[in-house]
């Protein structure tokens, strides 16, 4: 689902040509009966009913052109993140609070060190030039193991009331503009970078993705099995949506 998401089998990444621009966009099937068309931090997507053609797409696409260019230019405009500057003692979020992040000399891992009410990780550099690289693999871990355990947590309460669904692995993406994926096939894939943000939009996602592994699409029964997993899952669906202003740019 995002970065909102991917998240279903329903969701396809097309181009089309617009005033002689190749635009990318979400196509996203569901049991709405017009065609809609967003655009926010994540691009451009369109959402369709099962039945609609993608020849009614595109031309439904092409004569809102305009707003299209339009909207996306007005969001590529806004301010990018800066990178931000690595040193000794910086502090960056970690599933919502400041963790503060200590350098030392070593072999290139990673230790993290919990406290009441605090959390370090400590990198273990043989140069300061790997500060970096070895930072993401220290939050990448951290975040594979705790969406791995939400994981398992939402799929037993899934399975207290769908018995046969079976709980797949977890995996990490990279992606910029989605928070998670589930499939069948390739399990569920949640965004390491989740991992900044607070427990209940993590957890948000987390169920979101679950209910897809009984329901794969939108429908009003999906969102059933949403509620049934996390009912307080409204309020940090709407949270998710200031995501980057908490995210850092690593």
């Amino acid at each position: 689902m995002p970065a909102g998401a991917k998240v279903g089998m329903e969701d396809d990444i097309r181009s089309i040509e617009l005033r002689g621009r190749t635009v990318e966009f979400t196509l996203r099937r569901s049991a709405r009966r017009s065609l809609g068309m967003t655009i926010d931090q994540r691009g451009l997507t369109v959402t369709i009913p099962w039945r609609a053609s993608l020849r009614e797409t595109e031309t439904f696409m092409r004569e809102r052109a305009d707003w299209v260019l339009e909207k996306l230019a007005e969001w590529a405009a806004r301010p990018q993140p800066q990178q931000l500057a690595l040193h000794d003692g910086m502090q960056i979020p970690v599933l919502g609070t400041a963790c503060r992040v200590v350098w030392l000399a070593g072999g290139n891992r990673v230790r993290w060190v919990e406290g009441i009410g605090s959390r370090e990780l400590h990198l273990q550099l043989r140069r300061f030039e790997d500060a970096h690289a070895v930072m993401l693999r220290g939050l990448q871990q951290y975040a594979l193991e705790y969406f791995s355990g939400r994981v398992q947590e939402y799929g037993y309460l899934l399975n207290r009331f769908a018995p046969d669904v079976s709980v797949p692995a977890v995996h990490l993406t990279n992606a910029r503009t989605r928070w998670g994926s589930c499939s069948r096939l390739s399990g569920i894939r949640l965004n390491w970078r989740l991992i900044h943000l607070p427990r209940p939009q993590i957890d948000y996602v987390v169920a979101h993705e679950v209910a897809h592994l009984l329901e794969m699409n939108h429908s009003d029964r999906f969102w059933q099995v949403v509620e049934r997993l996390e009912p307080a899952y409204e309020h940090a669906k709407h949270q998710l949506r200031h995501a980057n202003r908490i995210i850092p740019a690593l």
